[in-house]
C-alpha cells in the first residue's frame, strides 16, 4: 500500500511539472532596434560626431602642417648644408610619428566615448526589457538581433511594442 502512495505520489509530482514546463513563456526583442527608437541616442550621437570633428579638424591642421614641412624642404633641400637638412628631416619624420600616434589615440578615445554615451542607454534598455519580462511572465528573453537565435516561434512573444511602451516611445 505504502509503495502505491509513494508511486502515485511520483507520478503526481510529474505530471505537475509536465503541466508547469507547457507553460513556460519565452520572449524576443530587437535590441538594435530599440535602440534606435530611443531618443538617449540621438544626443549622444551627436555628442560623439561633435568630438569626432573636433578631432579630425585637429588631425587636419596637423597634416597641412606635415605638408607645408615637406613642401619647404623639398623647396629649399638642394640650398640647404647636410646638417639642416638632416634636421629637417628629423622635424619632418617626427610630426609624421605625431600624427600617427594622435590618430591611434583620437580612435581610442573615440572608442572609449561611445562606450560611455551608450552604456546608460543599454542600461535604461535592458532594464524595461527586464521589467517587461517579469511582467508578462517570461523565463527568458532573446536577442535576435544578434543572430544567436536562428529560430524563433510565434509563440514567442515579441516585447519590443511592449518595451517601447514602457520607455514612452512611440
Amino acid at each position: 500500500m505504502k509503495r502505491i502512495v509513494i508511486i502515485l505520489l511520483i507520478l503526481t509530482a510529474g505530471i505537475i511539472n509536465v503541466s508547469k514546463a507547457q507553460t513556460l513563456k519565452f520572449g524576443h526583442i530587437d535590441i538594435q532596434q530599440l535602440i534606435q527608437v530611443m531618443p538617449e541616442r540621438a544626443t549622444a550621437v551627436a555628442e560623439l560626431e561633435k568630438t569626432a570633428t573636433e578631432l579630425e579638424e585637429v588631425l587636419g591642421t596637423m597634416q597641412t602642417e606635415l605638408q607645408n614641412m615637406f613642401t619647404e624642404y623639398t623647396e629649399k633641400r638642394e640650398t640647404m648644408s647636410d646638417l639642416v637638412r638632416q634636421a629637417k628631416e628629423e622635424d619632418i619624420q617626427a610630426k609624421q610619428q605625431r600624427i600617427e600616434t594622435f590618430r591611434v589615440q583620437s580612435e581610442q578615445q573615440l572608442q572609449q566615448k561611445q562606450q560611455e554615451l551608450m552604456k546608460p542607454i543599454i542600461d535604461k534598455a535592458d532594464g524595461a526589457i527586464a521589467d517587461v519580462a517579469k511582467e508578462q511572465g517570461l523565463i527568458y528573453v532573446f536577442d535576435v538581433s544578434s543572430r544567436v537565435v536562428l529560430y524563433k516561434s510565434n509563440q514567442s512573444v515579441d516585447i519590443l511594442p511592449l518595451v517601447k511602451k514602457k520607455l514612452g516611445i512611440e
